[in-house]
């Protein structure tokens, strides 16, 4: 079913994104989970193939392909190794306040930097104090003359300690038309970072503590207008975090069910593959049934998002949903691979680790059922893709026919 979503230039990319994933992140895995180190290099190589542009317009150098050739990058490189799938989601959050707040200046400026490989963008919403309610950050920017000056600080930044342009939201003001947003380049005097922190899981991916401290930013940095923050946070969540990171639990998803069905082919019990036992061949149904839905609400989500629909609702259940099957895979797959799941010489502890990093960015599950409630009461206040709808450009000619 899910391939039905998929035309010839989406099959195209997705071989060109496993075979970099199989050939030159697989053979780094090893190094990046012993040393725990930000993985700079394959960052900038996966920067460079244009990735990190996928849904900027081509009138920018990107490639203009839109979410759902992004969710198969990010998939494929997940699959492999989910810290590089998060790279790729986290930039794209950034890429998401320039596409739809930037002006045309900022987009000329920023967007064909992205777009080649050279420019790595981030945003900066979570605090420490205020977690998933944005309304709640204390991070302020003051008017002077013709700058702002930024104090406050930003938590669980995607990319932050490779990130070259952080995306920022600040309170300029009172409620929640006191939010605005800015872009603030790495370099800037009075931003800082702490230090990179051991995590559980997504070990080369590097998601830290921003510091600004009187960092005097210009008002022609400034995103939108001032009130517009709390618009750019939402719907960079929305549209953008919630399939990124459906696209990395997905990812995950499949090596899950990829690394059980092989260990149940070797592994022998009572002169028999593994795969034998009808409680093990219930567990692996399991497995695969779930693969199967989460691919379906994912592919068919982005695109949606595609075709400038309305489909908040569909983003929000897509991320659920991949999410808590892929916990409940990971689960499943420990308990087939019993003892032998516990040491490190096998991944499947590495993706039941990577996994729990994606409940909580963009809405843990709790926030998305709450949203998808509202949405079966009637109650929801609109949409963000039926407001900043911005489908891709038109496939070429090659990519319009009948998938094969």
């Amino acid at each position: 079913m899910s391939e039905l979503f998929l035309m010839r230039n989406h099959r195209e990319l997705r071989e060109e994104v496993r075979h970099f994933a199989e050939s030159v992140v697989a053979p780094r895995v090893a190094d990046m989970e012993a040393s725990r180190a930000i993985e700079r290099d394959l960052a900038e190589q996966i920067a460079l193939r244009g990735w990190i542009g996928v849904t900027i317009p081509t009138k920018y150098g990107g490639m203009g392909e839109g979410h759902l050739a992004k969710t198969l990058i990010v998939e494929e490189l997940s699959r492999v190794n989910g810290a590089m799938g998060a790279v790729v989601q986290a930039s794209q959050l950034g890429v998401a306040k320039i596409t739809h707040f930037g002006s045309e200046e900022q987009k000329q400026t920023w967007l064909p930097q992205v777009a080649a490989g050279t420019c790595l963008p981030t945003i900066a919403v979570t605090e420490a104090a205020s977690g998933s309610h944005v309304l709640g950050m204390e991070t302020t920017a003051v008017r002077d003359g013709d700058d702002y000056i930024l104090n406050g600080s930003k938590m669980y930044v995607g990319n932050s300690h490779i990130g070259h342009l952080h995306g920022v939201v600040a309170r300029t003001g009172e409620g929640s038309n006191g939010l605005t947003a800015f872009l603030v380049e790495a370099d800037r005097p009075g931003l800082s970072l702490t230090p990179h922190q051991e995590t559980l899981g997504l070990h080369g991916f590097s998601f830290g503590e921003l510091v600004f401290q009187d960092c005097r930013v210009p008002a022609a940095n400034r995103l939108g207008n001032e009130g517009d923050g709390k618009d750019v946070a939402y719907s960079s969540s929305i549209l953008y975090g919630r399939p990124n990171l459906t696209a990395v639990a997905l990812g995950l998803h499949q090596a899950i069910l990829e690394t059980t069905t092989a260990f149940c082919q070797e592994r022998i019990r009572y002169g028999k593959p593994l795969h034998e036992l009808p409680t093990v061949q219930h567990k692996l149904g399991q497995i695969q049934s779930r693969v199967m839905t989460a691919r379906t609400t994912a592919y068919h989500a982005a695109s949606l998002l595609d075709r400038g629909m309305p489909c908040d609702a569909e983003l929000m259940n897509a991320k659920y949903v991949n999410v808590e099957q892929a916990l409940d895979s990971a689960r499943t797959a420990m308990e087939i691979h019993a003892a032998a799941g516990l040491y490190t010489n096998r991944p499947i502890e590495r993706y039941l680790r990577d996994a729990h990093h994606i409940f909580a960015p963009a809405g843990t599950s709790d926030i998305q059922l709450l949203r998808l409630a509202e949405t079966a009461l009637g109650t929801s206040k609109g949409q963000y893709s039926r407001r900043l709808a911005h489908p891709h450009e038109p496939l070429p000619e090659k990519a319009t026919a009948v998938p094969l």
